[in-house]
């Protein structure tokens, strides 16, 4: 896609096929509900919430995907075609009113292989920015998502009921998990997070669909800045499943709520018996501010089982620990944890870790020009 702003209703890939889109392009999403409607509900509220179909769908395709330092619009923020507010405003009401809204997603990933996203900029979803389900084989390299803190559930990447999905060099803001590794609808395993740059958003999170079972996840040289949670790991009974095998290594967190946020009680009031277990979490040189920190397993027969080395957060956060059992390495943790030795290691390798979100490319002139479907 040459330069220039274009703008078209949804989008279906097939197999093989890659879009590029270059440096002076932007490639925007309609904002017409009409062009997504499913079944009559798109741009409305109702008690179901998917009425929309996403504007770009991968479904059973093997290899393909998309490339280039150009910019794909969701247009979230721009007022809905015969209506009188934005994709977003609707998402709030339905959160104030009650409901669910119907609002499209701007990438979906059903059962395919081997998809490839790179050094792409995906910019204001109305909702998930990219969703993966079912998915064996994907690529995230050197991406770019960008939406304001207050847009709702606009995820940046969801990988779930998938394996080998590599997300690397990446910059994430958004208005809700920066990603969230899932397993609702099947086991989620071998998911690697690498030299990643996280700024506002809910940060890292698994869950909190975790039924499926989630497993094999590594998490190295991540910058968290600004972010709700830290890492995060979320489910309840209505939802649980076994997380195990999950690795953080140099990690560094600020200006963070709970930098640590592992919780088998998400939703308090929830009912079912679906057990949430988290088993073999190891978190080794994570470094942070002040915040809550949170590990909290279900029960005395359900504990939270994690490894703690070089772990350090200034003096005055706080451990929040409820039905853990928690092992230390020879680096501690820093506040001390009752029973557990002060780590004595302040670790000061973060100062030169920290970077600006990188600069937009420079603002489109261009006219826009539909392209047919």
């Amino acid at each position: 896609m040459a330069s220039g702003r274009f703008i078209s209703g949804p989008l279906t890939f097939k197999s093989g096929v890659t879009l590029w889109v270059d440096r002076d392009a932007v490639l925007a999403a309609s904002t017409d509900p009409r062009v997504y409607d499913k079944d009559g509900h798109c741009g409305s509220i109702d008690d179901k919430g998917n009425g929309c179909r996403p504007f770009i769908l991968f479904r059973g395709t093997q290899g393909g995907g998309i490339v280039g330092e150009g910019v794909i619009d969701g247009q979230g923020g721009e007022t809905m075609v015969g209506h009188k507010e934005t994709w977003w405003q609707l998402a709030r009401r339905a959160q104030t009113e009650g409901g669910r809204q119907n609002v499209p997603r701007l990438i979906e990933v059903d059962n395919s292989r081997d998809i490839t996203f790179y050094q792409i900029t995906l910019h204001n979803s109305p909702n998930f920015h990219v969703a993966l389900k079912g998915v064996e084989g994907a690529t995230f390299w050197g991406i770019r998502i960008d939406t304001p803190a207050d847009a709702r559930n606009t995820d940046g990447i969801d990988p779930g009921a998938s394996q080998d999905v590599t997300i690397t060099h990446s910059f994430i803001r958004t208005g809700d998990d920066n990603v969230a590794i899932k397993a609702g609808s099947g086991t989620t395993s071998h998911i690697s997070l690498i030299d990643n740059h996280f700024y506002w958003g809910h940060g890292l999170s698994i869950g909190s669909e975790t039924v499926g079972g989630v497993s094999d996840i590594l998490v190295q040289n991540l910058t968290l800045d600004g972010t709700t949670s830290g890492l995060r790991i979320k489910s309840d009974v209505s939802r649980g499943g076994l997380v195990r095998n999950v690795r953080y290594e140099h990690i560094c967190l600020r200006d963070n709520r709970r930098p640590l946020d592992f919780d088998t009680h998400y939703t308090p009031n929830a009912r079912g018996n679906q057990i949430p277990v988290y088993r073999n979490i190891i978190l080794r040189d994570v470094v942070g501010t002040s915040g809550n920190l949170v590990l909290r397993g279900f029960d005395a027969a359900h504990p939270l089982g994690i490894m703690l080395d070089g772990v350090r957060f200034n003096m005055d956060a706080h451990w929040q620990v409820e039905f853990a059992q928690i092992q230390t390495g020879p680096e501690g943790t820093r506040p001390a944890l009752p029973g557990k030795p002060l780590g004595t290691n302040v670790y000061v390798g973060c100062s030169q870790r920290w970077v600006p979100f990188p600069a937009k490319n420079k603002e489109q002139t261009f006219p826009a020009i539909p392209i047919k479907r």
